[in-house]
């Protein structure tokens, strides 16, 4: 019988619970004394038991950061939660408490030991982020399932599982089963997994294990493949021309048309439209029946949205291209700023150390000149020396970093400059891209108005016979919606073109700016955060001249 049983009521795991666990923890000699006396910070605590203390609901564990292990078995825990912050925990008991899911261990990306024994778990879940998982233990539970236990298979590294009290350890296969999907396991609750065993048990499930290898495979290729279309995704997008290596622009400019519902009505339109965009499939439509009927060509009614079609996907795939080349450009632009200036800050450090060091020699030897001094006068002049020392070396210190100031401002005004001329580049091949795109929805637009005038004209002369619907002899009576329609298709598509130009050169020149700006800072703070350690130092080298000078007085 647990232990838990007892009479004792829960507590509640409170900031006092704790810093008295914490406390208990600290070591009572000197270097502990003095840790309680200075206060014991949470941050750098690496070991915290929690472990007999009726807990009922894991709380105030944030400020444990640098947390590596974690005891709370024992308690009467009911759900995993609030462990969000211990990104470095490698070691974590929850054993013997009343956890029916295994939850809450996302952030436990360093976790090697986990222990979930006795408790009331039947699904083994959620733990897919636990990838340098060795150890794990989840006896006295209550998984039925032999093949949830697959889920484990991901483990490469887990080499003791303790399954032992489960429903699942009572099925005659149980350890042939586990030692066959588990080839890296060395000990299945808490006993040696022998080479005898693991090579029957392959034997015995060879087609079964043949199986999951191809199956693992099989998500393995889809996962690369996917990871490979994410990171091709990312560099079109970084070029400023993610899906313009294709038709997207093209469908994009018909898909919402304002006026699709419009011709959708009409009888026999609808299932033209998702083959042929919008207008031009109504024409087609009535064109075909044209073409029995007045012996007009089916062609004169496809050619203008076939050739838009392979004009403009034409120009989209010319922009990719010279998108993509112009990136790597800009790429090997930065990565030569970059070089340049890990050559320039190398050289200043080394000069900077060798003066340092120089320095430290000579003011070492004066400092045992000083303390040999007794006569006032001599002592004073000594000083003297060392505070003009001390203002040559701040002085010699401060003209190379103003020195590597003005280098750096200057390969980073060459880098503005070129990125910038590399963008106005970019910019006008764009703007005359897109210019061209413009022009063919133009022409597209006329072509298609001088179809629709003439089917019109056709119409009204009742000479396409009598093969023509009432519906399509109805609208193509009424020519104010049939020339209203194009043109709010025409000024549709033109959207759709001006708005992926305004994107591509907003975005670009936003890059453009955002770059030159973060060198900037992170140069600016730089420059601070040296003149501010130089000073730093030349204070405290100040004051150590100024306790001589007290002892003196």
């Amino acid at each position: 019988m647990s232990w838990q049983c007892g009479a004792a009521q829960p507590i509640l795991m409170d900031e006092e619970i704790v810093r008295k666990a914490v406390d208990e923890q600290t070591p009572r000699d000197q270097a502990g004394t003095i840790a309680r006396a200075e206060g014991i910070h949470f941050n750098e605590v690496l070991t915290i038991r929690l472990d007999f203390k009726y807990i009922l609901k894991i709380d105030n564990l944030w400020d444990f950061t640098s947390l590596t292990r974690l005891y709370l078995n024992n308690n009467l825990i009911e759900r995993i939660w609030g462990l969000e912050h211990l990104v470095n925990l490698t070691w974590l008991n929850l054993s013997f408490n009343r956890i029916e899911k295994i939850e809450g261990l996302e952030s436990l990306r360093k976790l090697e030991v986990l222990n979930l024994s006795n408790n009331r778990i039947s699904v083994i879940e959620n733990m897919d982020g636990l990838g340098k998982l060795s150890h794990f233990s989840i006896s006295n539970n209550l998984l039925e399932q032999l093949d949830n236990v697959l889920s484990l298979t991901k483990f490469k590294k887990l080499f003791t599982l303790n399954l032992s009290g489960n429903p699942i350890s009572k099925e005659d296969d149980y350890r042939f089963f586990i030692a066959a999907f588990f080839p890296n396991l060395t000990c299945l609750n808490f006993r040696l997994l022998s080479e005898e065993t693991k090579k029957e048990a392959s034997i015995k499930h060879y087609t079964a294990i043949e199986k999951m290898r191809q199956e693992e495979l099989q998500k393995q290729q889809a996962d690369d493949a996917e990871q490979s279309r994410k990171a091709e995704l990312q560099l079109h997008t970084d070029a400023f021309v993610e899906f313009l290596n294709g038709s997207n622009l093209f469908k994009s400019m018909f898909k919402d048309d304002p006026e699709a519902d419009t011709l959708q009505s009409v009888t026999g339109v609808a299932h033209l439209l998702q083959t042929y965009p919008l207008i031009l499939g109504f024409l087609i439509h009535v064109g075909v029946l044209m073409t029995y009927s007045s012996g007009i060509s089916f062609l004169k009614f496809l050619d203008p949205m076939l050739t838009f079609e392979q004009q403009m996907v034409g120009l989209c795939v010319q922009l990719f291209e010279i998108g993509l080349a112009e990136h790597k450009q800009r790429e090997a632009e930065l990565n030569s700023f970059l070089s340049g200036r890990t050559k320039v800050v190398t050289d200043h450090q080394k000069k900077t150390s060798q003066i340092l060091a120089e320095f430290e020699q000579q003011h070492q030897e004066r400092m045992v000149e000083l303390q040999q001094l007794s006569e006032p006068d001599k002592l004073q002049v000594k000083i003297h020396h060392c505070n003009d020392a001390i203002n040559q070396l701040s002085n010699s210190l401060m003209s190379l970093e103003l020195k590597l100031n003005s280098q750096l401002e200057d390969i980073i005004t060459k880098l503005d400059i070129n990125i910038s001329d590399m963008v106005d580049s970019f910019t006008e091949t764009v703007q005359g891209i897109f210019a061209q795109c413009r022009d063919l929805e133009d022409n597209y637009h006329q072509n298609v108005r001088d179809i629709a005038l003439a089917t019109l004209e056709k119409v009204a002369s009742d000479s396409v016979g009598e093969d023509m619907s009432g519906d399509i002899r109805w609208l193509f009576t009424n020519k104010n919606m049939v020339m209203d329609a194009l043109t709010t298709g025409h000024d549709n598509h033109l959207l759709k073109i001006n708005d992926r130009e305004t994107q591509m050169l907003t975005r670009v020149n936003a890059w453009k700016v955002s770059l030159i700006k973060g060198i900037q800072d992170k140069e600016l703070k730089r420059n601070h955060t040296c003149i501010s350690d130089t000073l730093k130092h030349m204070d405290h080298l100040r004051e150590q001249l100024e306790e001589f000078q007290w002892q003196d007085l």
